[in-house]
């Protein structure tokens, strides 16, 4: 008998709390995780007393014993924590409680993210230390010190091997900056993005301008995962995962960037996996929400997944091909990281599920296949898929 999670369960409820400027936020980054949980339940037509468990992903810092007790949850019967690779773990958080509740250890699991970086520092910075010793002590002294500068030296290697144009880039800012303008969630709602404004925003280290880094947000997000029997008893359509999961390549987390396959997004291994879980190819996917911790690594993981060819990027990527509704491939259609906000890359996973309740602000016509890529660059990555009920 295979061994599959396919249609086995289901995201029947999400939530979001307001996503604010880092440092914003006027509520502490706990309230902020159970309201954004309350309204998931919500949505799902749930008590959050018949939530049995919970997922998340790099290190989130909200205990799920102390969610339980403020939610008045009967019994907490699965706490989880996907480990490593930052937003790497979203689609692996979706694994993980989907596993869960298709095998019986828990019947309602919510997967959920929280940021409050005024409460507790900024996210995106460079570590800050007294002392520098291990693989940082290989980095830090020679000024490669942020994600940004540690990501632009894999993408810069992958545009230099391919050819690859600063156009390419530029097509992704835009597009998501475009569905942006149509969320009014969005944190960059109502400040849309041009080729002169791309073109001549600074450089924060090349090959990233300005609008190729993601922003730094404060908020909560959270989905409901329940069986896939139960889904279909639920009011709103279900969105089905077909498929979830996290890993890395051969030596992908070697240290002090010696990784043997430098210029990836390290989904190589991941995606052929991923497809043959969920029965279906790149050419059956409908719309696509891409992490885009930086632009590059959204490039790289679409190349990875099988949608271009690393040689055909200049083509491929231009934001008539990215835009809803009738892109040749619809890319984060809520804004994404870079516009909408970002939460972690768990945003972009509730924007795979809208499409398929066709609740997006930039809806993709008659979608049953939408997917997930969860954190370029990193190790371990993680991809999802989710279907309509038609899939099955």
């Amino acid at each position: 008998m295979q061994r599959t999670l396919r249609g086995k369960a289901a995201v029947v409820g999400i939530g979001e709390t307001e996503y604010y400027k880092r440092g914003q936020s006027p509520e502490a980054e706990f309230k902020l995780a159970v309201d954004a949980i309350l309204a998931a339940c919500r949505d799902a037509g749930i008590s959050p007393r018949d939530v049995d468990g919970f997922a998340s992903y790099s290190n989130d810092r909200n205990d799920p014993s102390r969610l339980a007790a403020a939610l008045g949850i009967r019994e907490l019967r699965y706490a989880n924590m996907q480990w490593g690779g930052g937003g790497g773990g979203g689609s692996g958080a979706v694994s993980n409680a989907s596993a869960a509740v298709a095998t019986g250890v828990a019947d309602c699991v919510v997967v959920f993210r929280a940021l409050a970086q005024g409460q507790f520092g900024r996210f995106g910075q460079g570590p800050r230390l007294n002392t520098i010793s291990g693989e940082y002590a290989h980095t830090i002294p020679y000024g490669l010190m942020s994600p940004a500068q540690m990501f632009a030296m894999k993408v810069k290697r992958f545009m230099h091997d391919h050819g690859v144009e600063q156009s390419a880039l530029r097509a992704i800012a835009l597009a998501s900056y475009h569905h942006a303008q149509s969320n009014p969630r969005a944190v960059m709602y109502g400040r849309p993005l041009d080729e002169e404004a791309y073109d001549s925003s600074r450089w924060i280290v090349e090959p990233f301008h300005l609008f190729d880094c993601c922003l730094e947000n404060d908020g909560a997000a959270a989905m409901v995962v329940v069986p896939a029997d139960r889904a279909r008893d639920s009011d709103r359509a279900p969105a089905y995962v077909l498929s979830a999961l996290s890993g890395s390549d051969h030596r992908a987390g070697a240290p002090v960037h010696n990784a043997p396959d430098y210029a990836s997004s390290t989904f190589k291994m991941l995606a052929p996996r991923l497809y043959e879980m969920a029965g279906v190819g790149p050419d059956d996917v409908d719309v696509l929400q891409s992490y885009e911790n930086f632009t590059g690594g959204v490039l790289m993981s679409i190349v990875e997944h099988g949608f271009c060819t690393p040689d055909g990027c200049n083509e491929f990527f231009v934001k008539d091909n990215m835009i809803a509704p009738k892109g040749r491939l619809p890319t984060n259609t809520s804004g994404g990281n870079l516009a909408e906000c970002y939460m972690h890359g768990l945003g972009l996973i509730i924007e795979a599920v809208r499409q398929l309740r066709g609740e997006s602000t930039n809806p993709v016509a008659d979608v049953d296949v939408s997917m997930v890529t969860s954190g370029p660059m990193v190790t371990p990555v993680s991809s999802c898929i989710f279907g309509s009920e038609a899939t099955l």
